[in-house]
């Protein structure tokens, strides 16, 4: 096996491996940053679904207290108008999604399903645990959701959910006295969720890391060229031509062009050292025909 032969076997093997190192290692951070990417969009609806039930809270609510005293009106409650807002955002972005998923809601719409109550247990059996982020296969692809606990902690609060006798009538009137009754301060009742589609940043990451690795196999091929030249021309090309002289030397050819060197490296210095000993040989032979 020629010597240019095995460097390239080599350099394959050595190519092969780095690739597949710098592809998985390339993938997972695009993976990871596509994943960030996404959680800072669902945090940012999140947030701006809290901001619409501060608002509500604080300057709807109060506007509409004489209201309230005849009919009850469920843009009073902060989650409905939160809820309400996103649904418009969703008619543009109908992947995207945001909802108050209750145990025992008022509104029939806010009953968590499935999913979302396996959520909702996690938040009551870690207390402590404040946001947690899942990924979930929807109709439309994998979404990633942000979900954060909803628990009580003002007993004003309570006055519309605490028991039906005390509820008050344009409530029961709207919703009945069987839903959203019997909840307790700093219990874990619901879950805000927000979920935003992975598909697209998926899509990009996994674009990025073909860019990725088509840049770095043009690098990888780039220097095996350089490699091979250099080796050809700075080694193989002069061992050849002082091979072809040896064997002209073996045969007789004592007096023959020598091979003179173009370098000082070492190739340089096993030409010279083959020089001066066919110029010895020449020598030796001429004093033995004397």
């Amino acid at each position: 096996m020629k010597l240019l032969l095995k460097f390239n076997l080599i350099f394959l093997l050595v190519f092969v491996l780095g690739l597949a190192a710098a592809s998985l290692v390339a993938r997972d951070l695009l993976q990871r940053e596509a994943q960030e990417n996404v959680a800072e969009r669902a945090r940012l609806l999140m947030e701006k679904a809290n901001a619409v039930s501060t608002y509500t809270a604080d300057q709807i609510r109060p506007l509409l207290e004489t209201q309230m005293k005849y009919t009850f009106l469920p843009q009073s409650v902060p989650a409905y108008s939160s809820a309400e807002v996103l649904q418009a955002l969703q008619k543009s972005y109908p992947e995207y999604s945001f909802k108050s998923a209750m145990l025992n809601p008022t509104n029939p719409r806010d009953r968590a399903v499935a999913w979302e109550e396996d959520v909702i247990g996690q938040f009551k059996n870690a207390p402590d645990l404040k946001e947690f982020v899942g990924r979930r296969e929807t109709p439309n692809g994998m979404s990633l959701y942000i979900a954060r606990p909803i628990r009580i902690s003002n007993p004003a609060c309570l006055s519309c959910h605490n028991t039906p006798d005390l509820a008050p009538k344009t409530l029961i009137e709207r919703y009945g006295p069987s839903n959203g009754f019997g909840w307790k301060l700093n219990e874990t009742l619901g879950v805000q969720v927000v979920s935003v589609p992975m598909t697209l940043p998926v899509q990009r990451a996994d674009q990025a890391l073909k860019m990725v690795v088509g840049v770095l196999a043009a690098v990888f091929l780039l220097i095996g060229a350089t490699l091979n030249f250099m080796l050809w021309r700075l080694v193989i090309q002069p061992v050849t031509q002082l091979s072809q002289l040896a064997d002209r030397v073996s045969m007789g050819e004592l007096d023959g062009a020598e091979f003179e060197p173009r370098s000082k490296d070492e190739i340089g210095v096993l030409a010279e050292s083959f020089g001066r000993m066919r110029k010895s040989l020449a020598h030796a032979m001429k004093l033995l025909e004397a």
